[in-house]
């Protein structure tokens, strides 16, 4: 091959954080086109790539976070870093975010948990109902032992801990019950990944009383600081490169309630017998996990259906685009 022609390979680094690339091959026999030395010095010129700005102060459920403190404001730029720049996962929390925080922001005030323990829950799960290697499933990630101990339905049938509304409010108890214990809502969120005996035993081994002193197992000590990181990041979007439209996100559909409090044999006609699918109702009412629901206490459940034609995009999803202003964040 003609040395000339291995000059007429371009390589465009478009995410570099991702690795991703995009190679241009000028085939053989062809002109060479001169405005791809244009299009790299372009790039070369235009694109940068910035660390995000910390804040000179903040807070977390109102509490002072001391960035003063060199591994403080060290240990939250590194998460900054990591969510500003993972930007798919990041725009897929926004995404889910809009749909969910409405469910579970009222319960939090309700409850009287700082309404920044629901970025808590964004970190858990992603707000999907996913199940960690130890076996913590659901929203806000509960073990099986500690739903049920906080009143929370955990069987193959039926499993609480895939209910928004009903995990939302057990989580509410345990972060009031840790609240009661250390008084402070860092440690509570701290004592949320770790358990409560564990951080306790920290605090007493190491003679304080502050998360932001504490010498913890990098996921715990992690964790605190991916809670501030992304609630600066939804808080303020464009300050961290993302220029997003309400029109871009998931939108909440509105549904209605039926009461149930006998046997459900047979799911898929009970779903069809309200005009939707079994897979509609399954997204509606993930913690039913059978295809029947069994119901000898004649205990009573809730479940959740679509409003009729809320769920077709052509139909009443589908909006025009926002030509207007971007979203300006969760505050």
């Amino acid at each position: 091959m003609d040395r000339s022609l291995l000059k007429k390979i371009v390589i465009f680094s478009i995410l570099p954080i991702l690795g991703s690339t995009i190679i241009i091959l000028a085939g053989a026999g062809q002109e060479p086109d001169h405005s791809l030395d244009q299009k790299e010095e372009k790039l070369r010129k235009e694109y940068h790539v910035l660390t995000p700005e910390l804040p000179e102060k903040m807070t977390f459920a109102s509490e002072n976070v001391p960035l003063n403190l060199f591994y403080v404001r060290e240990s939250l730029d590194r998460e900054l870093i990591v969510n500003t720049y993972f930007h798919s996962s990041t725009i897929m929390l926004f995404k889910r975010a809009y749909r969910y925080f409405p469910i579970i922001e009222p319960i939090l005030k309700q409850k009287g948990i700082p309404e920044d323990f629901k970025y808590l829950a964004l970190i858990e799960s992603g707000l999907r109902n996913v199940v960690s290697p130890a076996g913590a499933a659901g929203y806000w990630q509960f073990l099986k032992t500690t739903g049920r101990e906080y009143g929370l339905e955990v069987n193959k049938y039926i499993d609480e801990r895939y209910n928004l509304v009903k995990a939302t409010h057990a989580a509410c108890e345990y972060l009031k019950d840790s609240y009661e214990i250390y008084g402070n809502w860092a440690l509570v969120a701290a004592a949320y990944n770790a358990g409560k005996s564990r951080i306790k035993r920290v605090l007493e081994n190491q003679k304080t009383d502050n998360y932001y002193e504490l010498y913890l197992n990098t996921e715990t000590g992690r964790y605190v600081y991916r809670i501030l990181a992304i609630k600066l990041i939804f808080e303020n979007p464009q300050d961290y490169g993302f220029y997003l439209r309400k029109s871009d996100f998931y939108p909440v559909i509105p549904t209605y309630t039926v009461n149930v409090d006998t046997t459900i044999n047979d799911l898929v006609a009970f779903a069809h017998k309200f005009d939707i699918s079994y897979r509609e109702l399954k997204e509606f009412n993930p913690w039913l996990r059978a295809p029947q629901m069994p119901d000898k206490s004649r205990r009573l459940y809730t479940i959740t259906l679509p409003q009729k034609g809320y769920t077709d995009y052509n139909d009443r999803l589908k909006k025009p685009k926002d030509k207007g202003d971007f979203f300006e964040g969760m505050k």
